[in-house]
């Protein structure tokens, strides 16, 4: 099987020692040269190599070797490559955040699982939330409030009390975080092509920060959410356990 592979492991010594053993087991390359980037970790790491190889057109193997692994595959050494040829592919593209700081700098970045305002402080944050250029919200008294795509909407945004949405879903997830005012706001289902600016209101005396996934700024202005329509990164997973289902095996979890 011509299937040029390559080895990733998260820091963690049960990761290092599953790549070492791959290696010596499966024929591999360097990860500029791979078709296929097998990561041996949990959904950290997962999150780190969407990013990573998000420009480059390779599809992304995941088998759990950390935490937490809804995002990866189960771990085993037996029959890999037959087990890859077979994956059912699952095409996911992120979110896009433009951030503006109270230093009058703007920031972007990228966010698969979902971008999120957080307060800095005791201090409760003061939101106003525009969608498609439309002020729906003109105060959101909150500790912060999330935007979820379907792969995110079983992380913080589930956490957070959002709708789990079907993985090919077109929709996108707007969930308060301990919304003080209105109280009984439990957010917003959206279209994915919706436009969403969050403004921060009273940035001074309620300092907020923003993440898109891994990448925090802080002390901002003005936060624009779109979904990044011109990237996408393809998930490998095994027959019948594949993202969508895990997703809808999330509903019925108590």
């Amino acid at each position: 099987m011509s299937i040029k592979v390559a080895f990733i492991a998260a820091d963690n010594d049960s990761a290092r020692r599953a790549r070492r053993r791959l290696m010596r087991r499966y024929p591999s390359t360097t990860p500029e040269e791979a078709e296929i980037i097998i990561a041996l970790g949990g959904d950290g790491l997962m999150l780190q190599t969407l990013h990573r190889f998000v420009s480059q057109q390779k599809a992304i193997y995941g088998m759990n070797r950390g935490s937490l692994g809804f995002l990866t595959n189960s771990y085993a050494e037996e029959g890999l490559l037959e087990r890859i040829a077979k994956a059912e592919r699952t095409e996911i593209r992120p979110l896009r955040m433009q951030a503006l700081t109270r230093d009058g700098n703007g920031h972007r970045a990228l966010a698969f699982n979902d971008v999120y305002l957080l307060r800095e402080t005791f201090q409760t944050a003061k939101l106003r939330i525009s969608i498609d250029g439309i002020v729906r919200m003109s105060e959101l008294i909150c500790d912060g409030v999330l935007v979820a795509t379907p792969v995110g909407s079983t992380a913080y945004n589930l956490s957070a009390h959002g709708p789990i949405l079907p993985i090919n879903s077109p929709l996108l997830a707007l969930t308060p975080i301990s919304a003080f005012r209105p109280r009984r706001w439990r957010g917003a289902i959206l279209p994915q092509q919706a436009k969403v600016r969050i403004e921060v209101i009273e940035p001074d005396k309620r300092p907020v920060s923003a993440v898109a996934d891994h990448t925090e700024f802080r002390d901002v202005m003005q936060v624009d959410v779109e979904q990044d329509t011109e990237v996408s990164v393809t998930m490998l997973f095994d027959p019948g356990h594949n993202l969508a289902d895990r997703v809808l095996a999330e509903q019925f979890f108590y």
